[in-house]
């Protein structure tokens, strides 16, 4: 017998915040709904979750989500299907706020927003979560929004936090087979172009904990990455966010060159740097070179911290808004990174220019 609906959770090996997840499920305020954990055969979780009296499905070898998350469409029944990860903490009231939109039919799909939760995050992981939330600083990326409104038309929603109507699902034909990333970015692109509306409602918060430094930075790089790759599949999915921040770390070292060459030309010299206003000492390309650095500088932090302080992450406070100017900018280059390394991929031809792995060794 179908339920109304079916929270499904890829998982692979963290059988211990699974088990927090699966606990958060259990306690939810709506009643009618089926949980569907999905991951390989011999996982840890399978035990965690079946303790909990809650399904257990075998991926089938599935090496990465989309793929997971395809399985468990097909083996499950349900109106809708909401997705989680198997490593947030969800609110009691998490599948009423989002279920409630589904009586409208304009409503395919509906998501909220993500944060980081504040009394279990160190300093570092709450600026890192301030600056995926920045206004300014985010190219695109969904991590954090909150809508303004009770509900907002969105082009995409988080694959953290979303629901979905199974037969739109079912009429798009799921997530893209072997995506390697970025599989609800382009489940949602294909959503879209199939003339149905997403929306957003900023009060259904899931609090996702982030990685440390380390491996947010792969993290970003390997969006970066897939990101791109997505680009060359559905070409409009690619805007001019991310051919800016695709030359980021050239401008950066463009900049610091050009500020090395200013001051080896004299550039530096007593008082010629600092006393700019006088007619009597001319500007000179070799001041011009060394003032444009940190200048640069000051404006990078300024519009870092402004967009941390716009931004809706409940994280915000003087030392992490502080913070997050440099996570921004560490992870502004990582990402620009994955994208150069999926461009250099694509013009040699190399196989991880594909975002399908299905043909991969």
């Amino acid at each position: 017998m179908s339920s109304r609906v079916c929270v499904i959770i890829p998982t692979v090996d963290n059988s211990t915040e699974l088990a927090v997840v699966l606990d958060g499920l259990s306690k939810q305020t709506f009643q009618e709904v089926v949980v569907a954990v999905v991951g390989p055969a011999e996982d840890p979780g399978k035990q965690v979750t079946e303790e909990r009296g809650f399904r257990y499905i075998d991926d089938k070898g599935s090496r990465n989500r989309a793929d997971a998350c395809n399985v468990a469409i097909r083996e499950t029944e349900s109106e809708l299907v909401f997705f989680t990860d198997d490593d947030v903490i969800v609110p009691r009231d998490w599948i009423e706020k989002l279920e409630r939109w589904f009586e409208r039919p304009e409503v395919s799909g509906v998501g909220g927003p993500n944060f980081a939760p504040i009394d279990e995050s160190t300093m570092w992981q709450m600026a890192i979560d301030v600056a995926f939330c920045n206004k300014f600083l985010t190219a695109g990326t969904n991590y954090g929004r909150r809508s303004e409104r009770d509900l907002e038309e969105v082009e995409q929603l988080p694959g953290v936090n979303s629901a979905y109507r199974r037969k739109v699902l079912e009429e798009v034909g799921g997530f893209d087979p072997g995506a390697i990333g970025a599989e609800d970015v382009m489940l949602d692109h294909r959503i879209k172009s199939s003339e149905h509306r997403l929306w957003s409602d900023g009060s259904a918060t899931i609090w996702h904990r982030r990685r440390n430094l380390g491996r947010a930075r792969k993290q970003i790089r390997n969006y970066g990455l897939v990101r791109a790759l997505a680009g060359r599949r559905y070409p409009s999915l690619w805007g001019w966010s991310h051919r800016l921040v695709s030359v980021f770390p050239v401008l950066v070292c463009i900049s610091l060159a050009t500020f090395v060459w200013g001051c080896l030309n004299g550039g530096l010299a007593w008082p010629s740097f600092w006393d700019i206003s006088t007619d009597s000492v001319p500007l000179g390309i070799e001041r011009a070179s060394v003032h444009q650095f940190p200048t640069l500088a000051v404006l990078f932090n300024i519009i870092a911290w402004s967009g941390a302080m716009l931004g809706p992450s409940p994280n915000k406070n003087p030392a992490t808004v502080i913070l997050s100017s440099i996570v921004s900018f560490i992870l502004l280059w990582d990402y620009s990174i994955g994208i150069n390394k999926a461009r250099i991929s694509i013009v040699t031809g190399s196989p991880t220019s594909q975002i399908d792995d299905r043909d991969r060794d």
